[in-house]
């Protein structure tokens, strides 16, 4: 069998721990100047935690603001937590870091695309494929790309 250098995954991993980094940055000295961010997340994700009435809502994907208001942000290896106010109702949101589809930072142009992800077993391993799979039952894992900021300008 041949081996070769997964670089796809190791970009994926790089620019997630680039990620983890700014939100610990944040959450120990708050968002510096005009700093702030929109996160896309898959709300479908095995490990994302909201609210049963915004999992409704937003069945699919979500993109939150971490901006003026946020409160209790902590960051973990696999994720982070950060509670956001609905419409004057707070609410606790776990968002793994597998579970980013973008991550954009408009006041300086900044932004990263997550295309697909396959969520990995308990083990770490990734799941396998069994004989019945066919390409549309599974999403493949996918490059990241850096992305334009178009969308987010004012």
């Amino acid at each position: 069998m041949t081996r070769s250098i997964d670089y796809g995954n190791l970009m994926h991993r790089a620019m997630r721990g680039l990620i983890q980094t700014v939100l610990t940055d944040v959450s120990e000295s708050g968002l510096p100047g005009e700093h702030h961010f929109f996160i896309t997340f898959d709300t479908r994700h095995p490990d994302a935690e909201l609210a049963n009435w915004l999992r409704e809502r937003y069945p699919e994907e979500m993109t939150i603001v971490i901006q003026h208001w946020f409160d209790n942000l902590t960051v973990t290896n696999d994720g982070f937590t950060v509670t956001l106010n609905f419409g004057d109702n707070p609410e606790p949101l776990y968002v793994p870091f597998d579970a980013v589809r973008t991550f954009v930072d408009p006041s300086v142009e900044f932004g990263l695309r997550f295309e697909t992800q396959d969520y990995d077993d308990e083990d770490g391993d990734e799941a396998e494929e069994s004989p019945d799979d066919t390409p549309k039952d599974r999403a493949p894992r996918s490059d990241a790309e850096v992305v334009s900021l178009d969308k987010w300008r004012k």
